[in-house]
């Protein structure tokens, strides 16, 4: 099962293979975890100096460290790729900031097994889903993820870090269903779910997944533009996507399932509407929501609508119209019961409850997550939207953060893995922490001449050099390892 869902994910794309460090190819090698091989494949055979070609599959063949006397350490897989979300910088006709990516949480606690919030009511909100999808209930630690930190970060970290990227490896993080030949991944996923819980899985698991393949997405950024247009037929494309993602969960109807619907969308039709892309595809954005959240609305599924993060919709000039714009998008579709609230700060950096506003938040009252969600959540009770949330901390474990301003979301110098998934929150409103974008994903390349360069990639607070938006990035997730907040211990 788990060589076969391996196999799957990479034939679908999942971004296993990307430069790290300084080892970049030569004129007819493949990079430090790039592709060398594999059914089809038409490149490099040959890896860099210090690589060796590696047959993970039939499918596909991947530069590991070692020679073939060395072999990598393996694991079974599967797949949690991640297509990373990007959040332009923009500013509104007054100046300011309305889009920019969190910083971390210092918060603790860890958990796989989600416990009992400390609080259990939120402001008031009647409608939707009736209570908290996570309690009682342990997150799925997908093995794609796992795999590949034991097989492409484990090998060539420092002794003293592998026992802790080996604690990494067993951390729930959601799957990202960032194109439609990711969905057969799903239903692999669900059925080892369903299996475990069927052999007596205490407590029991829930998938976790991200739905991420709305037409001409990430309008106003440039390094995670997804396959679809609605020039060119995305609307019934994204449809055709939604309807097999639905008749996947049908099929799985005793397994629970939290969905985080579409990073940075809603947001950038509240913020963005003076980017051509963005207005040009309002209509369709709110169409296609109104089609995903009517046939995902299923009795074992909870939805997150994405919802920014305190530096982009948490401004006072931004809150306001969010909450109404969440509103009539759930009431468009019917007032699903299966979506539960909204999530936060996904693949972002900012702190949960930060001591003081970092200097990079120019006097943004809703200065860090906390802030920004006990804020939202009344103006949402009054446009009829379910008020409750989960944020993700999967990267924000060191603050205040190296931003230099707070838009700056590419591969961020300095930070950490957070609070580990836990429903121990301390807020009534907020049902769990999560990691939603595993860490190490790379947010965009800082190659200027790729065509998918976002300049934010280049800035001076990104890390570099960078692979492309998705793949693995060796120097972010030792970063990330060693800044961990709490530690990672053996």
């Amino acid at each position: 099962m788990s060589l076969q869902l391996l196999s799957l994910a990479l034939v679908a794309g999942s971004a296993l293979a990307a430069p790290a460090g300084n080892l970049l190819p030569r004129a007819g090698t493949a990079s430090a975890y790039g592709q060398c091989g594999g059914s089809g494949w038409t490149g490099a055979t040959s890896c860099v100096s210090g690589y060796y070609c590696k047959a993970t599959s039939d499918y596909y063949s991947q530069c590991v460290p070692g020679s073939p006397a060395t072999t990598a350490v393996s694991t079974s897989a599967k797949s949690t790729s991640v297509a990373p979300t990007t959040v332009p910088t923009t500013k509104t006709s007054s100046g300011t900031p309305t889009t920019t990516k969190p910083v971390s949480s210092t918060t603790t606690g860890s958990s796989t097994a989600v416990s009992s919030p400390t609080t259990t009511s939120g402001s008031g909100s009647t409608v939707g889903y009736p209570s908290n999808p996570f309690v009682g209930k342990q997150m799925y630690a997908n093995e794609y993820y796992s795999s590949e930190v034991v097989n492409l970060a484990i090998p060539s970290l420092p002794a003293s870090l592998k026992a802790a990227a080996s604690q990494v490896a067993k951390t729930p993080s959601f799957y990202w269903l960032d194109t439609h030949s990711k969905v057969p991944v799903m239903n692999s996923m669900l059925d080892e779910i369903e299996a475990k819980n069927k052999a007596g899985a205490s407590p029991p698991i829930i998938g976790i997944f991200v739905v991420y393949d709305l037409p001409d997405r990430d309008c106003a950024a440039y390094s995670s533009n997804g396959e679809y247009s609605y020039a060119s037929g995305g609307a019934a494309n994204y449809q055709s996507y939604i309807d097999d993602i639905a008749a996947t969960l049908t099929n799985h109807s005793s397994t629970n399932v939290i969905l985080v619907v579409e990073p940075d969308s809603l947001g950038n039709l509240v913020t963005n509407l003076n980017v051509a892309k963005c207005a040009n595809a309002a209509d369709n954005y709110k169409a296609s929501f109104k089609y995903s959240l009517s046939h995902l609305n299923l009795p074992n599924v909870a939805m997150y609508l994405d919802a920014g993060h305190a530096g982009w919709l948490g401004w006072s000039a931004n809150i306001g119209p969010a909450a109404t714009l969440f509103g009539q998008i759930y009431k468009s579709a019917g007032s699903p019961k299966a979506v539960r609230g909204l999530a936060t700060n996904v693949a972002n950096y900012n702190g949960w409850d930060v001591a003081s506003a970092p200097s990079y938040t120019q006097g943004n009252s809703n200065y860090d997550e906390k802030l920004y969600v006990d804020a939202l959540a009344p103006l949402l009770v009054q446009a009829g939207f379910p008020a409750h949330f989960i944020t993700d901390t999967g990267r924000n474990g060191v603050q205040p953060t190296s931003q230099l301003a707070w838009g700056d979301w590419c591969n961020l110098k300095g930070t950490g893995f957070g609070v580990r998934p836990t429903t121990s929150t301390g807020d009534a409103n907020e049902d769990a922490f999560v990691w939603v974008k595993p860490g190490a994903e790379s947010d965009g390349t800082s190659d200027s001449t790729a065509t998918r360069y976002d300049s934010h990639c280049g800035l001076a607070d990104a890390l570099q050099p960078a692979p492309e938006a998705g793949t693995w990035f060796q120097a972010y997730f030792q970063q990330l390892l060693t800044n961990a907040n709490p530690a990672f211990t053996s």
